[in-house]
């Protein structure tokens, strides 16, 4: 699994011009599955956003995640990340996990999170989401499980 990982100052998703989702301060996760993806990578892929050290601590350094600091995770399902982009100028999606089974992949992604951490909230899987955030640093991490 894949997760496009960015520090915010918020971040939000709406759907037909209604908020669905926000969060203040915190992770926006951007999360694709790939076809070899299973339940197992799932959580752990859940585990590295919450502890992925992009906050910083008293001395100014990235040394604190999500986790330490109490900070949200906002869960965007995004397919278009396991796109093939290798060839031509059109992506291609036959490295994206099939639908049906990249929804349950999201389900188990954010049942971890939910599981492990108070402060979680997601978009909409298959809805024509706008996503608005504030990078904060800018910080994005691209990270796999």
């Amino acid at each position: 699994m894949i997760a496009l990982i960015q520090r915010v100052t918020e971040a939000s998703v709406a759907v037909d011009g209604e908020t669905v989702a926000a969060i203040g301060p915190g992770i926006l996760a951007l999360v694709a599955a790939e076809p070899d993806d299973d339940d197992k990578r799932a959580a752990r892929l859940a585990e590295r956003v919450l502890s992925y050290r992009i906050f910083a601590d008293d001395s100014g350094r990235m040394n604190q995640s999500a986790a330490d600091t109490g900070h949200a995770v906002l869960a965007v399902p995004q397919f278009t990340l396991a796109a093939d982009t290798r060839r031509g100028n059109r992506p291609g999606f036959s490295t994206a996990c099939p639908p049906d089974r990249a929804r349950e992949l999201f389900g188990r992604f954010v049942a971890t999170l939910t599981s492990r951490h108070d402060r979680i909230d997601q978009g909409i899987f298959g809805a024509d989401m706008q996503v608005a955030l504030v990078n904060d640093g800018p910080v994005t991490f691209w990270l796999q499980a």
